[in-house]
């Protein structure tokens, strides 16, 4: 039980979720495992902390090819932090999830891509350089939201940003806080130490994080500051754009010497909303102005007695705020009516 919970098993004593207790009664001769890292020819899982070992995935999981159809959805697939039970080298079960972080992948047909499961936080990565994106950062916000996750978002490279600009750091901080909600924002230096040591109470011993961000915003040196040592790759920016190339190929469950668990993710060109989320949620700011409007089916647009309008007039609502919660409110709303269609083919 000690190895277990050291990557991450949520109960120190008996299991008191009744869907995996019945899991467990069901397979007595398998053992509970985490998954650890996901390639693109199966799964490693490990009961301890240190290398997995690669196992077989039940046959209805495997990726549609040629002429064969898949049998199971990808999101009901085994994704990195996600437990399940392990007899002779092979997952006989999935034990269902606590949370889930996942986006509608990349094509022109709909599916869900999970990112990581089992998660307790979500550390939204953002450097503050070329990478600095409120508008990314929103829609990050979007798809954590209702996931069942803690958002925590942490804008690195503070040092190299007040160097360059006194008083960058303050105003980057103040601009994020003002999008976040409830969500805590941090700014730190990914290399020092120290300046990490602000994480440290979301990655207390049983607890699992999840690092997600674009390419080149630190999430791999992040991981290497919290763990003592250069375990992940990282890559240098480019001086053209401050951007970064791909240092992290695929996600992976690492234990930290804190006692919890962090996992890293590639960097991630598009975030598609599944249709899922609730936008009215995410921008709770702009739902209550609306509320304050002349009109109820006000469009904000040149509608007299419009509160939205009122406040971006005042300089009290950014303009690419309310442009962005139009945008992911149409994507969320064309995500929901393709969601639909497949349930109901299903």
């Amino acid at each position: 039980m000690e190895n277990l919970r050291a990557i991450g098993w949520p109960y120190a004593g008996e299991i008191d979720d009744p869907a995996w207790a019945a899991l467990c009664a069901a397979h007595p001769g398998a053992r509970p495992m985490r998954v650890v890292a996901q390639h693109r020819t199966g799964y490693e899982v490990a009961a301890a902390p240190g290398e997995g070992v690669a196992v077989e995935s039940p046959p209805e999981w495997q990726r549609a090819t040629g002429y064969r159809k898949g049998l199971v959805a990808p999101e009901e697939r085994a994704a990195v932090g996600d437990w399940v039970l392990v007899e002779s080298g092979k997952i006989v079960a999935l034990l269902p999830r606590h949370s889930a972080i996942k986006r509608a992948a990349a094509g022109e047909h709909y599916k869900q891509q999970l990112i990581a499961a089992n998660v307790d936080t979500v550390f939204v990565v953002c450097g503050l350089d070329a990478d600095f994106n409120p508008r990314r950062i929103e829609r990050y916000l979007l798809l954590v939201q209702g996931s069942g996750a803690q958002a925590v978002v942490v804008l690195t490279k503070a040092d190299k940003a007040q160097d360059a600009a006194p008083g960058a750091v303050a105003a980057a901080l103040a601009e994020v806080r003002a999008i976040a909600g409830e969500a805590p924002v941090l700014a730190l230096n990914a290399k020092d130490r120290d300046s990490v040591a602000a994480l440290a109470q979301w990655l207390r011993p049983g607890r699992t994080a999840v690092l997600v961000g674009s390419s080149g915003a630190g999430k791999s040196t992040l991981t290497n500051t919290l763990l003592g040592v250069e375990k992940m790759k990282t890559g240098e920016v480019r001086e053209s754009d401050d951007r970064g190339r791909h240092t992290t190929t695929h996600r992976a469950l690492i234990a930290l010497p804190s006692g919890a668990c962090l996992i890293d993710t590639p960097g991630m060109r598009e975030l598609k909303p599944t249709g899922e989320e609730d936008v009215a949620d995410s921008f709770a700011d702009i739902e209550a102005l609306a509320a304050e409007c002349r009109f109820r089916d006000c469009r904000h647009d040149k509608e007299p007695g419009c509160a939205v309008r009122a406040a971006i007039e005042a300089g009290t609502l950014d303009p690419g705020r309310l442009a962005n919660y139009r945008k992911l409110g149409g994507e969320v709303a064309g995500a929901a009516g393709q969601l639909a269609s497949r349930r109901t083919r299903k």
